[in-house]
This record gives C-alpha cells, sequence and structure tokens, in this order.
C-alpha cells in the first residue's frame, strides 16, 4: 500500500496529454479565439448586388507616408472600377459611351449647335474666346400661315373691281398666305445648365413672304389703277443685343444684375396687354431673394416696322417715339402662390411734326380723322399685375390707369387730358386633362370727343394671349373703319383694343375711341401628349359709341359687337415644339352695334376666318 501511495500522486500531479490541456489563456485586453469561431466565413459586404451589408466597414487603405510636401503617391491601378470610362467632359458624356453620334440635322439628340455642348476653341481659332465654357445656339424656324377670312371690305370711290359694285361695302373674302424664315444665332459663355450665362451676344433676323387677294381696288393700295392683290417680301432684324451678367452671383439661386442693350424683346405684364414688343432699347434687369424678388428698368426707342409684315425696318430713321419702363415682381405677396407686378411706364411721343406715308401709299402719321393734324402726347401707364393661383383657381388679372396730355385733340385742335382705364382677368380651373377658363375685359371709351378730357384707353403695342388669342377672330382680324378713313381700323391684327388707329406699328396711340367690354368661355383639353382641342367664346360690345357717332354722323349706334366663336385643334407629332401644327376657324356673329357700321355684299350676318398653320423649330 505504502508503494501504491506515491504512485497514485505521481499520477494525480502528472500533466495530462497535449491534446487534453486548456487552451493558453489570453493576455489582458484580448479575447482567446475559440474552435467554433475559426470556421466563421468572412463577411460578404454585398447581400444584393449594388447594396453593402448595412454596418459593413471596408478595410481602410494602405497608409501613404508622406515623403514630400505637394506629391502624393497615385492609386494603384486596381484601385480604379473596371466598369467606368474616362470621358472628355460632363457634356460628351453620351458621345464617349457610343450612344449618340452629333449630326448637325438631328434637332433632338445632343449638338454643339443647339448649345447642348460648350465650344472646342481649338476647332474656331478666328473667335475670340477662351476657356471651355462658351456656347453657341442656332434657332431656325419655318412659321407658314394661309389664312382665308370675310371681313367688312368698303368699295372704292374711283374704282371697282366690278361695276356692279356701287354700294359702300362690296365682296368679304380675301385670302393670306405668309412665310415666314427665322434664323436666330446666340454666342454665350456660362455654365448654362447651373447658372444664367456672364454674357451673351444675340442675333435675329427674320424673312417674310407674303401674297394677299382680296376682291375690292384700293384696299392694298391708295391707287385705283393697282390690282386687288399684292406679292410682298421684307427681312427684319428683330434681336440684336449684347448682355452682361456684371453683378456677383449671391446665392445658390443665382440671383443677380444684368444689362442688355440693344433691339431686344420686351413684354410689360404676364398676357402682353401694354407694351410686347422687340424694341431698340437699354434694359437694366435682376433677381433677389432667391429670385422671389425681380425687377426691370429700361428704355426703349421705337423703330419703324415695315407695313405689310410688321418686322423691324432698321434702314429706316427710329421714330421720335420713346418709351420708359420700371416695374418689379413679388412672389406670393397678398397671398402665398400669387405673383404680383407694379408697373409705371412713360410714352413720350414727339410726331406732330412727323408725316408717314406707308408702303401702299396710305398716310399713317396722322391718321385720317377729324382735323387731320399732326399730335403729339405724354401718357403715364400705372399698372398692376396679378399671375399666379388662389387655391386651385389659376388667375390672371392686368390693371392700367393712362394719364396724360394730348397735345393736340384731332377733334377740337386743342391740349386735351388723357385719363383712361383697362383691367383685365382671366380665370382658370384644372380637372385632368382639361382647363376651363372665364375671361373679362374692360376698356373706357371716350364720352364726349368735344370736351378737353379724353377718355378712351389705348396701348402702345398691345400683342395679348387672352381670350382665344389669335383663334379668336375679333383679336386676329382688323375691321377697317369706312367712312373714318380707309386706312383707319377699328381695332389692330392681334390686339383686342378698339382703338380707331391707322396701325398698330406704324399709327400712334388714340384715347378717342369706343372702348371695349369683353366677357368669354373657354376650355382646352389635353387628349393626348400630341393632341390639343380648344374653344372660346367671347360676347363683345363697344363701351361708349359716342365718339363713332361724331365720326359717322350718325344720332346713335348701339353698343353689341356680337358673339366671337372660335375652336382649334393643335397637333405636336413629335411630342415637343419642333413639329406644331394648328387648324382654327373662328366667326363673329354680328350684334346691333356691328351691323349699323358695317355690311357686306350679300348682307350676310356671319364673318369667318380660317387659321392653317405649321411651324417647324430647330
Amino acid at each position: 500500500m505504502a508503494l501504491l501511495l506515491p504512485a497514485m500522486l505521481l499520477m494525480q500531479a502528472a500533466p495530462p496529454p497535449p491534446e487534453e490541456m486548456a487552451p493558453p489563456l489570453a493576455p489582458p485586453g484580448e479575447q482567446a479565439a475559440t474552435d467554433w469561431e475559426h470556421d466563421i466565413p468572412p463577411v460578404d459586404p454585398e447581400i444584393i448586388e449594388g447594396r453593402e451589408r448595412p454596418g459593413y466597414n471596408a478595410p481602410l487603405p494602405e497608409r501613404i507616408e508622406q515623403e514630400n510636401e505637394g506629391a502624393v503617391r497615385a492609386p494603384p491601378p486596381q484601385a480604379f472600377p473596371t466598369d467606368q470610362l474616362p470621358i472628355p467632359d460632363r457634356w460628351r458624356l453620351i458621345e464617349s459611351l457610343g450612344l449618340v453620334r452629333e449630326s448637325l440635322l438631328d434637332p433632338y439628340n445632343q449638338n454643339t449647335y443647339k448649345g447642348d455642348r460648350p465650344i472646342n476653341p481649338d476647332k474656331v481659332p478666328w473667335l475670340p474666346i477662351k476657356g471651355d465654357d462658351w456656347f453657341f445656339v442656332a434657332n431656325l424656324i419655318s412659321d407658314s400661315v394661309y389664312e382665308p377670312r370675310t371681313f367688312p371690305i368698303p368699295v372704292g370711290v374711283q374704282t371697282t373691281e366690278d361695276p356692279d359694285r356701287i354700294d359702300v361695302f362690296g365682296d368679304d373674302f380675301s385670302q393670306v398666305f405668309s412665310q415666314t424664315f427665322i434664323a436666330g444665332f446666340a454666342l454665350l459663355k456660362g455654365s448654362t445648365t447651373f447658372k444664367p450665362p456672364t454674357i451673351e451676344y444675340r442675333l435675329t433676323l427674320a424673312y417674310n413672304v407674303n401674297y394677299v387677294d382680296v376682291p375690292e381696288r384700293r384696299v392694298l393700295f391708295v391707287e385705283p389703277s393697282r390690282p386687288s392683290h399684292r406679292l410682298d417680301q421684307f427681312l427684319g432684324v428683330q434681336e440684336a443685343f449684347v448682355d452682361y451678367h456684371f453683378s456677383e452671383f449671391d446665392n445658390d439661386r443665382f440671383d443677380f444684375i444684368s444689362i442688355r442693350a440693344g433691339i431686344q424683346p420686351f413684354q410689360s405684364d404676364f398676357r402682353g396687354f401694354l407694351f410686347n414688343d422687340q424694341q431698340l432699347g437699354v434694359r437694366l434687369f435682376g433677381s433677389r431673394d432667391n429670385n422671389r424678388f425681380q425687377f426691370n428698368l429700361g428704355a426703349f426707342w421705337r423703330l419703324e416696322k415695315d407695313t405689310n409684315s410688321g418686322l423691324n425696318a432698321i434702314l429706316r430713321s427710329p421714330r421720335d417715339d420713346f418709351v420708359f419702363v420700371a416695374n418689379a415682381y413679388r412672389q406670393d405677396f397678398l397671398i402665398p402662390a400669387l405673383t404680383s407686378q407694379f408697373t409705371v411706364v412713360y410714352n413720350r411721343n414727339r410726331e406732330a411734326d412727323d408725316i408717314q406715308i406707308d408702303t401702299n401709299g396710305f398716310p399713317v402719321r396722322p391718321a385720317l380723322l377729324g382735323t387731320l393734324r399732326g399730335r403729339e402726347y405724354d401718357v403715364f401707364y400705372l399698372g398692376y399685375n396679378v399671375d399666379g393661383r388662389v387655391g386651385r383657381v389659376n388667375l390672371t388679372g392686368s390693371f392700367y390707369w393712362a394719364l396724360g396730355e394730348d397735345r393736340n385733340s384731332f377733334f377740337t385742335d386743342r391740349p386735351a387730358d388723357i385719363n383712361a382705364q383697362f383691367a383685365a382677368l382671366e380665370a382658370s380651373y384644372d380637372k385632368d386633362w382639361m382647363r376651363f377658363r372665364l375671361s373679362g375685359a374692360y376698356a373706357s371709351g371716350d364720352s364726349d370727343p368735344y370736351d378737353d378730357t379724353e377718355g378712351g384707353f389705348d396701348a402702345i403695342f398691345e400683342n395679348p394671349v387672352f381670350a382665344g388669342a389669335d383663334t379668336s377672330y375679333w383679336i386676329r382680324q382688323t375691321i377697317p373703319f369706312a367712312g373714318g378713313g380707309r386706312a383707319v381700323a377699328v381695332n389692330g391684327r392681334n390686339g383686342i383694343l378698339n382703338s380707331l388707329r391707322s396701325s398698330k406699328e406704324q399709327g400712334q396711340s388714340n384715347f378717342n375711341n369706343p372702348g371695349l367690354m369683353l366677357l368669354g368661355a373657354g376650355a382646352d383639353f389635353d387628349l393626348t401628349p400630341q393632341f390639343r382641342l380648344s374653344a372660346n367664346a367671347n360676347h363683345l360690345w363697344f363701351e361708349n359709341t359716342s365718339t363713332l357717332q361724331v365720326l359717322r354722323n350718325e344720332g346713335s349706334i348701339p353698343k353689341d359687337i356680337g358673339f366671337d366663336l372660335s375652336a382649334a385643334a393643335i397637333w405636336r407629332p413629335k411630342a415637343t415644339q419642333n413639329i406644331v401644327m394648328r387648324l382654327s376657324a373662328a366667326t363673329l356673329v354680328a350684334g346691333d352695334g356691328f351691323r349699323d357700321l358695317f355690311d357686306n355684299l350679300g348682307g350676310q350676318r356671319e364673318f369667318y376666318s380660317i387659321l392653317a398653320n405649321v411651324v417647324l423649330t430647330y
């Protein structure tokens, strides 16, 4: 037993076999790994292709030791992804991937001639440009119009096209074909996708060819021997200006101040009621407060226009007629979602000694009304305009108050004060693919031609988008005022005012006019992204017929002009503005006032116009 006891003690004290030994203790602060931890697979950073595992942090790149200041070791090739290609710049990405090849004749895809990518200075060394942020934009437009129509046409006193027509009014059918080609070019500097250009040079030329055929002589030409049809052409300069942003952009919304000098487009209000033209001038404009506040300060020297095309005639001396404009826009003024505009416009006319005959031989200044003496005037227009929405109702409105002095009223040959008002409002409601519109307009008329106040409202150069626009018969057609001068019209083409002017393009404003009242309703139906149907109905009245009674030597003339009904179909086969086709028809159902003033050979009460228009844009 004594021998066995030490042996047992030795067995208890002997170390176990190596495979049975406990794992060694881990150093302080570390945890010993177990066999099951060695069997865990590595973490997959991507559970779904393109998405990383939450909480996964990729291994850090190899430490870079900066040995000399300014030098960093280039990353190894494997650091770059293999599914990406280097490109020259962001504008040529699609072309670098081989998806699009630039073509001069392709107006839809990216094109350097449309300003989609900057000019390569190396390819145009003759251009004085530096850097890679100069763009060139070319716009080419073909505008074709065919328009058969009827309107009251006076019979010539000296001669007539048909000897059987001896009444005051003859056949009322005429037709017009007009083809206009517009070419615009712009050179501008700046990353235009993200901010306005810092400088821009623009030139736009318009060439018009028109053919008119009417049934009576002395409608197109003053000479009775000239035929009753005319083919005419003219080349006009519609834009030629330099635009320079001389202030730095103040914030990420790119508020700016810019100055523009030259022949430029300008629209004094949202719908073009007062002054919407392309004239020679200087304009300072800009924005502040993240574009919530905008302003314009402008001075314009009105150019003479071609009689038959209405384009700018820059080879003729400008008119002695100046327009000075100051306006300010404020978004969310009065109520949210409404933009308010306050406007002050001063029209200074000094053409009393300027006798002008148009290219067809008719006098345009002074107009053939009253004493036929020259006129000049100073008029201030105070205006408030609003555009936006109230709830779901879209709202556009304008109000103008004209104050000033006419130095020589053509009724009295005395100075007269000008005090006239204008108001227009259009509300619309959108329901899915439909829009329903209500329109109303008021222009005061002169109540007494022989007093020392002229109360008929007239604009400087109106071209409104309102109450059906040029689809409307009254807005589209010019009604000659027979008896008050063959070269005087009740209204002007592309205008709503009954101003009794010789022409909107070459005549003077006339504040001795009968005024206008209009109520209308219309609707637009976007049947597809390519096809729209529109319909409009207006009822028109003269606001005051006192002026008409004196000029016609009549005791009373009713105010009712009649109902103006129109419809239009617009088709854009590519769902873009590159190809736009429009077919519209309008009729005027004459009221008692219109029938009292005008007639036609057949005595019909209805007058109509059809407009077929195709616009191609590159």
